[in-house]
């Protein structure tokens, strides 16, 4: 049976490949199957990595960006329904949560309109 080693145990290559399977599923939403890391050099391993953390930083801002078009969208949702008859935001956001089928939990209203989590915790009400 294998044992398993420490950080400290383990080659620099080796160190390089756990680092990549981490930084890969980080950019790309999932662990690689269909890349033979043992057949790459370290110098190409550490050329990877770099490229990894740059679609990482690039996803990072198409994040945050999108989710700063998704509250402006959500404020201009909330005066359009208060133009349409919601006496207050508190109303607006009751009418909100029925449409989105969120069931009053604002988290998960988040994720559905897609706002920055905690969101409703950091908006002047």
């Amino acid at each position: 049976m294998n044992e398993i080693k420490s950080w400290d145990e383990l080659s620099r290559k080796e160190q390089l490949e756990g680092i990549f399977w981490d930084l890969y599923k980080e950019a790309h939403g999932f662990r690689p199957r269909h890349i033979r890391l043992d057949l790459c050099t370290e110098a190409e391993l550490e050329q990877d990595l770099d490229r990894l953390q740059i679609i990482i930083a690039d996803n990072e801002l198409l994040r945050k960006a999108a989710e700063e078009k998704a509250a402006h969208a959500f404020e201009m949702r909330v005066l359009s329904i208060m133009a349409c008859g919601a006496k207050d935001r508190e109303m607006a956001m009751r009418w909100i949560h029925e449409a989105e089928g969120s069931n009053g939990d604002d988290e998960f209203l988040c994720y559905l309109v897609g706002l920055t989590y905690g969101y409703f915790r950091k908006v002047a009400v």
